[in-house]
């Protein structure tokens, strides 16, 4: 064990007791944590260049004040509960007390980022009917076949696979992904287009990075995704939200001087409304018009239920005004940290860079390893049997939503995706809700936090179906259903 051991000066007292009140300090500022070993003496004694028999006796010290413990023929520990400080010695006559120093003074950016909320529930434990959304299932995903394409990789890796990468990510992968963007989304883009990125925030964060000064005005939809509006306000833009309908985004309403505008016309978050047609050729023209940029966000596009595929934004797009991103967390698993982002040519340079500067590359194993699953069709054939699995799902949550909430309820977004918004009309306290939801044991994520401006009249949540089994469905939404019943029993209604 490395340890170091900082010997405080203590005129007049010898070179244990010094060492003695370093090794205390040590454990009172949890740098040795209560039950740990430490060091053998004789390590200690020459980690830091003193006589074995001056730290015996620093630890013979500590264990007669009960800081130490020491077992015969295993070592000596922490104490598993120290004592009271009144041990320590106390500060030389005339010293002048300690005093808290001021810490380092922030930059502009973290003082921004302490303004923005970037809390996430993820790490809370989940609930026996978890309707969370973002989360793709786990229990169906081709482990059998990611294990075995792994140790096929790892038996002899190429040599490339065990240095440093490029910023961009692995030439296979970018190519075996730009393939799969051309024919099944339209994306324009060669190898050299698709940049490997940690997840599709990654790529947000890039954009944010390369496209904004502070100041610049960036457009969200409205209500809109916040990790992308946090992203923006980090780089100092003033984010404007504007109104959501049932065709996308209202481009008509488009702040002038609008430097950025973020859309997820496939399937808006959280609402699940598809930008038409007609916007979509309004928006790019706006674009052209304006010299703004627009950054699509394709985040789940692969699973749609109803009508016909529909292509990338960018892939109308002739004038390269399209920065186009998407990720495999919703598809494969969100701990692979695997996104993509396909920039404009002339933003190709400045996106590789940024990159190189935030983390060099995505892991590399993890790169090879998705490349030869596309490559061998393992991808395109999971992604037809969880299009078929979370169909499935869809259509029973809609018939329970139907059948234990009645007519008060409005569902959008089931055309596509893997989570809907549900309105409950009459509820006005979304978190009473969610908390007497939670109660029984039922997770439901309420809107109210992608929303910039006013909240709806009514209280809307975001259920995701795509990691909650079918026949767990039924009855959180039954749950859900009583839930909502004592709400207008205690409201009177």
């Amino acid at each position: 064990m490395d340890v170091v051991v900082h010997l405080p000066d203590l005129p007049g007292q010898p070179v244990y007791v010094r060492l003695a009140e370093g090794l205390r300090r040590a454990i009172l500022e949890g740098r040795f944590r209560p039950g740990e070993r430490l060091p053998a003496t004789r390590t200690l004694a020459q980690t830091i260049g003193l006589a074995r028999n001056t730290v015996l006796e620093a630890y013979e010290q500590l264990t007669i004040e009960g800081y130490l413990i020491a077992r015969r023929g295993s070592g000596t520990y922490v104490a598993p509960e120290l004592p009271d400080q009144s041990f320590r010695p106390k500060e030389r006559e005339g010293a002048a007390p300690a005093t808290a120093q001021p810490g380092p003074k922030l930059s502009e950016f973290a003082r921004r980022l302490e303004g923005i909320d970037v809390s996430l529930s993820w790490g809370a434990p989940r609930l026996p009917f978890d309707f969370r959304y973002g989360t793709p299932s786990f229990d169906e995903f081709p482990m059998a076949e990611w294990r075995a394409l792994t140790r096929r990789i790892l038996d002899y890796p190429p040599p490339e696979l065990l240095g440093y990468g490029p910023p961009e990510g692995l030439p296979d992968l970018r190519t075996a992904l730009a393939r799969y963007l051309q024919r099944s989304r339209g994306v324009r883009c060669g190898e050299d287009g698709v940049v490997i990125v940690n997840g599709s925030q990654q790529a947000l964060d890039l954009a944010a990075r390369t496209l904004l000064d502070p100041g610049d005005v960036v457009a969200m939809e409205e209500p809109g995704y916040n990790g992308a509006r946090a992203a923006f306000q980090a780089a100092g833009a003033r984010v404007v939200p504007v109104r959501v309908d049932g065709e996308g985004i209202v481009v008509s309403e488009l702040p002038r001087g609008t430097r950025v505008v973020y859309v997820t016309p496939s399937h808006q978050f959280p609402t699940g409304s598809v930008l038409s047609a007609t916007r979509r050729m309004e928006l790019l023209a706006w674009a052209w018009e304006s010299g703004a940029t627009i950054i699509e966000d394709d985040y789940d596009s692969e699973f749609r239920y109803a009508g016909r595929p529909l292509a990338a934004l960018q892939g109308l797009d002739e004038s390269g005004r399209v920065v186009y991103s998407g990720t495999m967390s919703k598809v494969l698993l969100p701990s692979l940290r695997l996104g993509y982002i396909v920039p404009p040519p002339q933003l190709r340079s400045a996106i590789s860079r940024a990159k190189w500067l935030t983390d060099r590359h995505v892991a590399l194993l993890y790169q090879a390893v998705l490349a030869a699953f596309i490559d061998e069709g393992h991808f395109e054939r999971h992604l037809r049997r969880m299009r078929r699995v979370y169909a499935r799902r869809l259509e029973r949550l809609l018939d329970a939503i139907h059948r234990h909430l009645g007519s008060r309820a409005t569902v959008s977004g089931a055309e596509s995706g893997i989570h809907i918004m549900l309105t409950l009309d009459g509820v006005t306290d979304g978190r009473a809700i969610v908390e007497g939801a939670r109660a029984v044991g039922v997770g439901i994520h309420s809107a109210a936090a992608y929303y910039a401006g006013e909240r709806p009249p009514a209280a809307a949540f975001v259920v995701g179906y795509s990691s909650i089994a079918e026949e767990a469905i039924e009855e959180g939404i039954a749950r859900l259903g009583r839930v909502l019943a004592a709400y207008d029993r205690l409201r009177g209604g």
